[in-house]
């Protein structure tokens, strides 16, 4: 019930050190505190004076705020320890998501990556400043108490020393159910938040195409779903707390049965019969606070389970192996039997950790949610490109186009071997390369802004922009009358992605970024119109055909209208290239392409 790789947390056998050592002090404060308390009660049955049950009464008092001030510096240490490893692990999983980029954030989804950076690490700290305390506590305390006990009174020692392991049996029962409940549950949220974000991403689109309502009731499907796996867990947590509620008082009852025998028999002293009654609650406290916190931290449990996995997230660093270069019209760029999929990123995530049954759960939650968006495979890609070619990329939802242009971009790693591409005759095995990544120029569907000037999201590529270029590009994407309607004009500052502008001048900036990379002449338009409206579209359309010039183009598109301005065509079905060549001859032979180009085909005839 307890994940092994805890211990393998930063300072982790200083902290347990430090814990074991309070906690064997806090067993010997509550030793003191039910003996001295004991001997001011029975002071007090005999009627001594005040004055003869003082010191008892003081070292009670001393033993109690020892404790007590245990426990302040017990929290107040375990809470410094989650909040620097909370900020460590934060630290940890944004460089991840850095260098594992668009593969990483498609195999675990930008939801549950959200969450889990923002919600998940408050659930983490919760759970760490608590489970180690409890887990040592359990291991310490009770038996200090017992061994105590047993000096006193043999037959009570029995009954505790009995009773504890069947706790621990309906413990491991119970919480191994409540455990893959939570699992279910913590899968089911993921696949609420990766829907929630998709349907929040899409929403535009959703609307043009009459499915936001769709849309809606799967988002509530699963919202419910989640309802009822949470109704699950908290009545297995409930029935747990119970079961241990059940026992412990009936083992203190039996105690306090033979107890009150012996002392009516007289085989018994009152003295030592009150201090194993105060202190078998305190025997069984520590497994009853471990019960409660095990279920109380569950979601915080999960949480760092999931970010271990995605700590060990294979990545593919970016390499130099591609010698510097320039694209010009004379550059040959070769794809050799290329294949990709997801599953042999996800056979090489989760074998990391077999025994991670959450893991698994969650990856199949993710892998169906993933699928409605991303193609999960692309099969014996063959490609051959010289100079600057405007290559489209068409094909029908989920064939595979974005995959497609993720991995020439160099954000998605194909299945490896040496001569995936050739790049002026020099072999590859993957395109995440300095020198390749220094060419491109990426402009999705929805361009990000970052929250600062418009003069820096224009400069983004190129820093070190003239005055005179800025105007250039300005000029070249209408943006010029725009930025002079502005108060602060160039330095106006936009909200993060994109906040107080539209969706057209958002894509006219990025349009005016690429314009200003005047040393990147490799472009990659992913569906960049498709959440424009038409007017918008056609008023893009010239300042992006000029961009296109003397430029390797690959463009993907819905709107087939841009093939007219192709000089190739590959069209993706089912993961594979099926067909390609000029539009033009694959109006006339391309059965695929007719079917797909055929309000066009006249156009393109």
């Amino acid at each position: 019930m307890i994940d092994k790789r805890l211990f393998k947390l930063p300072k982790a056998k200083i902290m347990l050190a430090m814990l074991a050592g309070l906690m064997f002090l806090q067993a010997f404060a509550i030793l003191g505190q039910g003996i001295f308390l004991a001997r001011a009660i029975v002071g007090s049955w005999k009627r001594q004076s005040f004055a003869n049950i003082a010191e008892d009464v003081l070292t009670f008092l001393i033993f109690y705020l020892l404790r007590q001030g245990i426990n302040w510096f017990q929290k107040w240490y375990m809470n410094r320890y989650a909040n620097q490893t909370t900020a460590l692990l934060r630290q940890q999983l944004l460089n991840k998501t850095y260098n594992g980029g668009i593969a990483l954030v498609s195999r675990i989804g930008t939801g549950n990556l959200v969450s889990t950076l923002l919600d998940g690490m408050d659930e983490i700290s919760n759970y760490l400043s608590l489970i180690f305390p409890k887990l040592i506590a359990l291991a310490i305390v009770p038996w200090v108490i017992l061994i105590y006990i047993f000096t006193l009174n043999a037959l009570s020692g029995w009954i505790l020393l009995l009773v504890f392991p069947l706790l621990i049996l309906f413990m491991i029962i119970l919480g191994t159910a409540a455990q893959s409940k939570a699992s279910k549950q913590y899968a089911g949220y993921i696949k609420l938040q990766n829907h929630f974000v998709d349907a929040l991403r899409g929403l535009s689109t959703l609307k043009v195409l009459g499915l936001a309502k769709k849309y809606g009731n799967i988002v509530y499907k699963n919202s419910e779903n989640y309802r009822k796996k949470t109704m699950g867990v908290l009545r297995v947590a409930i029935l747990s707390t119970f079961t241990l509620d059940f026992f412990t008082t009936l083992s203190i009852a039996m105690i306090a049965m033979f107890l009150g025998i012996g002392l009516i028999n007289g085989n018994l002293l009152l003295y030592p019969s009150l201090v194993i009654l105060i202190l078998s609650p305190e025997y069984f406290l520590p497994i009853r606070d471990f019960g409660n916190d095990f279920h109380a931290t569950l979601n915080g449990k999960n949480a760092l389970g999931q970010i271990f996995d995605i700590l060990v997230f294979p990545t593919t660093p970016q390499e130099n192996q591609l010698s510097s270069f320039t694209w010009n019209k004379d550059s040959v760029f070769i794809a050799n039997n290329v294949s990709f999929n997801y599953s042999h990123i996800d056979q090489d995530h989760f074998s990391v950790n077999k025994n991670a049954k959450m893991s698994a759960v969650v990856k199949k939650e993710q892998t169906s949610a993933d699928k409605t968006h991303t193609a999960d495979e692309l099969r014996n890609v063959n490609l051959k490109l010289t100079g600057f070619q405007k290559v489209g990329i068409i094909g029908p939802t989920g064939a595979g186009k974005t995959t497609l242009m993720r991995i020439l971009a160099g954000f998605l790693t194909p299945h490896l071997k040496e001569d995936n591409f050739t790049i002026n005759g020099q072999n590859l095995a993957q395109l995440n390369q300095k020198n390749w990544q220094n060419q491109i120029t990426y402009i999705p569907q929805d361009p990000f802004m970052f929250a600062t000037s418009i003069k820096e999201n224009l400069t983004f590529y190129n820093p070190n922009a003239s005055q005179k270029e800025i105007d250039t590009a300005l000029k070249a994407t209408d943006l010029n009358n725009f930025v002079a309607s502005l108060k602060d004009g160039l330095n106006t500052r936009i909200g993060e992605n994109g906040r107080g502008i539209s969706g057209g001048q958002k894509q006219r900036i990025a349009l005016a970024r690429a314009f200003l990379a005047k040393d990147r002449k490799i472009l990659f338009f992913d569906e960049p119109t498709a959440h424009l409206d038409i007017e918008t579209e056609y008023e893009l359309k010239e300042p992006m055909k000029k961009l296109m010039e003397n430029h390797l183009v690959f463009f993907t598109t819905h709107r087939l209208h841009w093939l007219n301005d192709m000089d190739w065509c590959l069209v993706i079905e089912n993961g594979e290239i099926v067909e390609q060549g000029a539009p033009s001859d694959l109006a006339k032979n391309g059965t695929l392409f007719k079917k797909l180009t055929q309000p066009l085909k006249e156009d393109l005839l």
